[in-house]
């Protein structure tokens, strides 16, 4: 690793640090006194070892000549337009790219991918032995491939091969995935010999059926998953739900069209739903319209009631992007600001898993120049021990807000 390469990853791990730190201002006064000594200790890393070692890289000349750079962007255009679906993850197999063909094959856009696991689109049981693959890949132990099957097809082989690449400025070593649909495999391969077959006999692989009738055959011969036929009714039911209120609104009454689909919403799918609206149309700042939570914390809802969006990093982000995010136990404490007395709404709500969704209006409308028409923002919270979101939750929601955008735009009756 570069000394570039280490000194981002251990600045990276100070401002965790730092953020874990400011969030623990909510905890009694009789705990901060450790809180206080460790905040002590790290302004001394920062005073004696990171500003030092910033001196010396910033006294350095920049690295790499045009004709490097211009290499590196061609290497980044062949990787998006690469017909196979390749994704580069890190040894915990977070998504840091993934090139076109793999969003169309997982029906996830980028937004949703990276900074994300991978192994999260996959199947439960194929979790972790993804994982465990890709750690030993990541430790130099030599490429491998497993089969693997995705959340939304689970009845159709994936092959995962995996090979460890070294790429400039990047902290740690990378892992490149290539995804085959529809090619199944003997179990994990390694270096080892374990489940691969030798030039003995062959590499080519065996005649199958289309991959469409092999999930037609497996469908007819197999007893459905309830946790899935359970997950998609329920989604069903709350699209249902959804387009029902957006229906009842009056047409024109953008903030309305807003609110009823919150109240959907917080009562079937989220213990907190915060709706922000551009009211001042999308580009204007956003505005608190609506804060829904539990009964029993209207202390809390107050305060998110006051806040400023802009006060929001989140907010602001998804705002901006027009792309959605989805975090389960969110790594930053002050992704959606601070109360009056300086702690991090997150904690104080107990947030085990959050999505904040751009509410966009018709992109035809606009002939897609400028980016999304973000008319508004929904952030919505599940807490304490309640389910994480799912990545096919995330998807549904991420479609229902696009409704909504849709529905805010409908014109009003002629006066």
């Amino acid at each position: 690793m570069s000394e570039t390469g280490a000194f981002g990853e251990d600045l990276a791990d100070f401002v965790r640090r730092v953020a874990e730190l400011r969030s623990a201002r909510a905890l009694p006064p009789e705990e901060q006194r450790g809180v206080l000594d460790a905040a002590l200790f790290e302004l001394q890393h920062a005073a004696e070892t990171l500003w030092p070692r910033y001196e010396r890289l910033a006294a350095r000349a920049p690295e790499g000549t045009s004709a490097e750079r211009q290499e590196r962007q061609l290497l980044k255009t062949v990787f998006q337009r690469l017909p196979l679906p390749v994704a580069l993850v890190d040894r915990d197999t977070v998504v840091r790219r993934m090139n076109l063909a793999a969003t169309t094959l997982t029906g996830v856009r980028a937004g949703y991918a990276t900074g994300r696991p991978l192994s999260a689109l996959f199947t439960p049981g194929d979790r972790a032995p993804f994982r465990t693959q890709v750690a030993a890949t990541a430790r130099g132990e030599g490429g491998r491939s497993l089969t693997v099957r995705l959340q939304q097809r689970p009845k159709e082989p994936v092959r995962a091969t995996l090979a460890a690449l070294i790429l400039p400025g990047e902290p740690q070593q990378t892992v490149a995935v290539v995804l085959q649909p529809g090619a199944a495999g003997a179990g994990p391969t390694g270096p080892a010999g374990i489940g691969r077959r030798s030039s003995a006999t062959g590499d080519a692989a065996l005649p199958t059926a289309p991959a469409g009738a092999r999930g037609r055959s497996r469908r007819l011969g197999s007893a459905p998953d309830l946790a899935e036929v359970t997950e998609r009714a329920g989604t069903l039911d709350l699209v249902d739900a959804v387009a029902t209120a957006l229906l009842r609104t009056t047409p024109g009454d953008a903030r309305g069209a807003l609110e009823a689909a919150a109240r959907v919403l917080h009562e079937r799918f989220a213990d907190w739903v915060i709706a922000d609206l551009a009211a001042d149309g999308p580009a204007g700042p956003a505005r608190r319209a609506m804060v829904l939570g539990p009964p029993d914390d209207g202390a809390l809802a107050k305060t998110l009631l006051d806040q400023d969006p802009a006060d929001c990093p989140l907010v602001t982000e998804v705002a901006a992007g027009g792309s959605a995010s989805l975090q389960v136990r969110p790594e930053d404490a002050l992704a959606l600001g601070t109360d009056p007395g300086g702690a991090a709404v997150l904690v104080r709500a107990e947030v085990s898993s959050l999505l904040c969704l751009p509410v966009v209006g018709d992109a035809a409308a606009t002939g897609g120049a400028t980016g999304p028409e973000v008319l508004g923002v929904l952030t919505l919270l599940r807490t304490r021990a309640r389910r994480a979101f799912s990545m096919a939750e995330a998807q549904a929601a991420d479609a229902l807000s696009r409704h909504v955008g849709l529905a805010m735009r409908r014109p009003g009756p002629p006066a």
